[in-house]
């Protein structure tokens, strides 16, 4: 099974906030961001390793490269490279863990949103949301640093924080329904026919803010692309090709008069 993309974190989030609320919104970047490696950053190396395929592990070190089992002799031009290669993949890693916050915190505020629609205890569901937004800023923190870098920790911290959020409020909204079938309470169910709508309007300009620090990442990334991209290095007479980047700018938006 070929490993996650390196960078794909902040779409794999943005998904939960269609899935958890059943509201129309898209995130949507242009932006195809693909790896068959997995990515780990400590305070020393950039490290790569993949289970299929070869090279299985690289490694850069501040201009220095290790390949499987040996450091390799690299021109200084290529040297040069590696290094702002280095440099670049930290800088985008705050940014990465902001992103990835914002579009699960976009997920929890849409289950808030639906909870204060028409659960029967909103106010129990949103402490629940606001105990899992402390629980995924403690798990991002752990993740994702300029110094650290964890996929799985990453992954595992977004789908706990929402994950324990949803079967409470899918709980409360069942509760509500089941109350408001007995009491003929025909208001609680009308308010479901533009739910989508109202969720909708309530985390749209958050998303469209988060479209476009997404495509600002992306070109970041596309200039690490470039910069292997330009590598004379080659492992068997191939380029390493670590990267592969899709990056289409989403066209201006435009508003109901059609002005840009």
């Amino acid at each position: 099974m070929p490993a996650r993309p390196l960078f794909r974190f902040a779409a794999a989030a943005t998904m939960l906030v269609c899935g958890a609320a059943s509201a129309s919104v898209e995130i949507d970047s242009r932006c195809e961001i693909d790896s068959p490696y997995q990515l780990t950053l400590n305070q020393r190396s950039l490290i790569l390793t993949r289970q299929d395929g070869a090279p299985k592990a690289i490694v850069m070190r501040q201009g220095r490269l290790f390949v499987d089992d040996r450091w390799v002799e690299l021109s200084a031009p290529d040297a040069r490279r590696l290094a702002e290669f280095e440099r670049g993949a930290r800088a985008t890693m705050p940014e990465t863990q902001a992103i990835a916050r914002e579009a699960a915190d976009i997920a929890l505020a849409a289950l808030g949103e639906v909870a204060v629609k028409l659960g029967n205890h909103p106010d129990r569901t949103q402490a629940k949301v606001a105990q899992a937004r402390k629980q995924l800023d403690a798990g991002l923190r752990d993740a994702i640093g300029p110094t650290r870098f964890s996929g799985k920790l990453l992954g595992d911290s977004i789908g706990k924080a929402v994950g324990e959020a949803v079967p409470l409020v899918i709980g409360d909204l069942v509760g509500g329904a089941v109350s408001a079938a007995l009491s003929g309470d025909i208001k609680r169910f009308e308010q479901l026919d533009n739910l989508d709508a109202q969720i909708e309007a309530a985390v749209k300009p958050r998303a469209e803010s988060l479209e476009r620090r997404s495509d600002r990442l992306c070109q970041s990334v596309r200039a690490l692309d470039e910069l292997e991209n330009a590598l004379a290095y080659r492992f068997d007479g191939r380029p390493l090709d670590l990267l592969k980047v899709d990056y289409t700018p989403a066209p201006p938006r435009t508003d109901e008069a059609g002005k840009r």
